[in-house]
């Protein structure tokens, strides 16, 4: 594949490669042509409709790269792992590529509670881990780089945004029932009730996979909310919004704002189903900028023209892009270095438009609202003016 406008990122140049010894000091996967990294994410289970998009996307990242020439003048090799959507699956994967395959970092996670289980391993074992979901925000380590939002740049905008411009002041909090929704759902509330003075009038929780959500719809008929806030993730999605549609709950009689569908589960749910529901992300397929036309041509021509690309695809393609150029930056593969060298690196050629590294390993970037469209895709209604500092431990939120 040719090297693309959006790939301007720093390269070595011309000349030899430096010495494997100088760039590798803690007996990486590293060799003098090639450097090994793994990828872990479900490729089965609930979770697979949401996580496929993250592995094309870092597959896209990683091919466009080598076809730059590498990282410092290697070509990087994948170690594909499936998570299988189970936490305990993701922690004995993590401990494979870090402790047997000596991968140089790993690209993966989706879920908060994948990624809870996975961060022991990561610390314990020294490795980099590049995490691409908006999530919870309430941590920070020196083994991760969180490309997605954190919950002031994604749950507090938003909320903000739908007060301001849909007037809701009584909400319907609804999730799925792990760490991210619930700690999601918590922020959520403290802000409604003690900074915007609005109230819940319910909050409801269902197991990863659940399918029947009538006696929920039963209740929110009942209760009548401004808003259904949402935080229902992977395939439940699809029976949700359905059962929406089919219960006579559409765009027309009740405003709805996810955190959860992108227009990856859209591609699931289908467009008819959440027509006119909007959705809080920092990045939508439909963004008219030079960086995002050159990155959906060339996802496209890899997986095929009906391919949809979601907020964490977007996310997920960050991660290999800012690997390199910290790496190179630090001139060294070993990890140490590299969680040093990451605060201040920018991506220029991001789909989204820009982002940097924060010193706290999230990333500045904008807040958006999409509409969803009949076709799959959102209309962008709302953007924040300026790049949100991330902030994940946000003062009274804890």
């Amino acid at each position: 594949m040719a090297a693309l406008p959006l790939v301007g990122l720093p390269s070595l140049g011309f000349g030899a490669p430096p010495p494997t010894a100088k760039v590798n000091t803690t007996n990486l996967a590293v060799t003098d042509t090639e450097v090994t990294v793994g990828q872990l994410h479900s490729a089965t289970g609930t979770m697979a409709i949401s996580e496929t998009g993250s592995i094309q996307a870092e597959q896209l990242a990683i091919d466009q790269i080598n076809a730059m020439g590498g990282v410092l003048g290697r070509k990087i090799k994948v170690i594909k792992e499936d998570g299988a959507s189970d936490w305990p699956t993701f922690a004995e994967k993590a401990r494979k590529l870090l402790v047997s395959d000596h991968v140089a970092a790993v690209f993966g996670c989706w879920t908060s509670a994948s990624r809870k289980a996975v961060l022991p391993v990561f610390e314990k074992e020294n490795g980099m881990l590049y995490y691409p979901t908006f999530y919870e925000g309430l941590e920070q380590s020196k083994n991760v780089i969180y490309t997605g939002q954190e919950a002031t740049q994604q749950i507090i905008w938003g909320l903000d945004w739908a007060k301001k411009e849909k007037k809701a002041k009584t909400f319907f909090l609804v999730g799925s029932d792990y760490i991210w929704p619930r700690t999601s759902m918590k922020i959520a509330r403290k802000h409604v009730e003690n900074f915007q003075k609005g109230s819940i009038v319910g909050e409801e929780y269902y197991p990863l996979g659940h399918t029947n959500f009538n006696s929920l719809i039963n209740k929110i008929k009942l209760k009548k909310p401004d808003c259904v806030y949402c935080a229902v993730v992977g395939g439940s999605n699809v029976a949700f919004y359905k059962q929406l549609k089919a219960a006579g709950i559409n765009a027309k009689k009740q405003f709805l704002l996810t955190i959860s569908v992108t227009e990856d589960e859209v591609l699931g749910i289908g467009g008819e189903n959440v027509e006119g529901f909007y959705s809080s992300m920092k990045y939508f397929q439909s963004l008219n900028n030079p960086n995002n036309i050159a990155f959906v041509k060339a996802f496209k021509a890899k997986y095929g023209a009906n391919a949809v690309i979601g907020d964490v695809t977007q996310a997920a393609y960050l991660g290999p892009w800012l690997w390199k150029a910290t790496v190179e930056k630090a001139g060294s593969f070993d990890v140490d270095k590299i969680a040093a060298a990451s605060a201040g690196i920018e991506l220029k050629t991001a789909p989204e438009g820009y982002v940097k590294i924060h010193p706290n390993h999230h990333l500045w970037s904008k807040a958006r609202i999409g509409q969803a469209q009949l076709n799959g895709q959102f209309k962008v209604v709302a953007e924040s003016p300026a790049l949100i500092e991330p902030n994940p431990f946000p003062k009274g939120y804890q």
